[in-house]
């Protein structure tokens, strides 16, 4: 059984350059969830994701990691995340096959360890009857599937996924959602962002920001009836028209 891990966020702030990309940030990542942060673009949901990765250093607040609801370094987790970055850079002339014989020896997997991981994922990303092709010649479903499948054969305990589906057709996006519920099942933490607000509902937990505030939290069809709202889109503009009234 996969050890449960979740991350807290407490009051951040991170400037870049003159813009203030997160501006006070408490957010709660609970276990084994699916967590959507969700937010147009600028919202500051990259910022996010790096400033969770160690990548980026807050200029205020903290981060705080934890295992079994036990606190843990970061450095200690480090290995157990897994990053999925918005413009992935994988190798246009190398094949499925051959980008994930690269990451087995970049994470230095045992052979059955190797085994067991690329059966597994070939299967759930339906990708097998391509496993000989270049990745500059796979749609753009099956392209952001490799990427997925490079991140996941180390068999992360969390995982980042920044905005994954974008500039996704609508059936290649939902295929990804449903290879991320498969990942649900295995108890493991996952994080998702998002431009894309009908996206808000498939996540168990959601948490909205803009312009790097937050703006509010929950579970999905909570959020929506507490706000009397019917959708995430009515949602983010009900919040626009209340500040330009104040």
């Amino acid at each position: 059984m996969n050890e449960q891990f979740s991350i807290t966020v407490e009051n951040v702030w991170k400037k870049l350059g003159v813009n203030q990309a997160l501006a006070d940030v408490s957010l709660n990542f609970d276990a084994a969830k699916m967590h959507g942060v969700i937010g147009p673009e600028g919202a500051g949901k990259t910022t996010l994701m790096r400033t969770l990765l160690g990548l980026l250093k807050p200029n205020k607040g903290e981060l705080k990691y934890f295992r079994n609801g036990t606190p843990i370094a970061f450095e200690r987790l480090r290995g157990d995340i897994a990053y999925m970055p918005q413009q992935q850079s994988l190798y246009p002339d190398l094949s499925v096959d051959e980008h994930l014989d690269f990451f087995r020896a970049l994470y230095q997997l045992s052979p059955q360890q190797y085994r067991t991981q690329r059966e597994e994922l070939l299967e759930i990303t339906r990708l097998t009857p391509f496993i000989k092709r270049p990745a500059g010649k796979l749609s753009g479903g099956m392209y952001k599937k490799l990427g997925l499948m490079c991140a996941l054969l180390r068999s992360p305990d969390i995982i980042l996924l920044d905005e994954p589906t974008n500039g996704v057709d609508p059936i290649s996006r939902r295929e990804f959602w449903d290879l991320l519920y498969r990942l649900l099942d295995k108890k493991i933490l996952i994080l998702v962002t998002t431009a894309y607000m009908d996206e808000a509902e498939r996540c168990s937990h959601v948490h909205l920001i803009e312009a790097g505030c937050v703006l509010a939290e929950g579970e999905p069809r909570e959020l929506l009836a507490s706000r009397k709202v019917r959708s995430f889109d009515e949602l983010f503009l009900k919040h626009g028209a209340a500040n330009h009234v104040s």
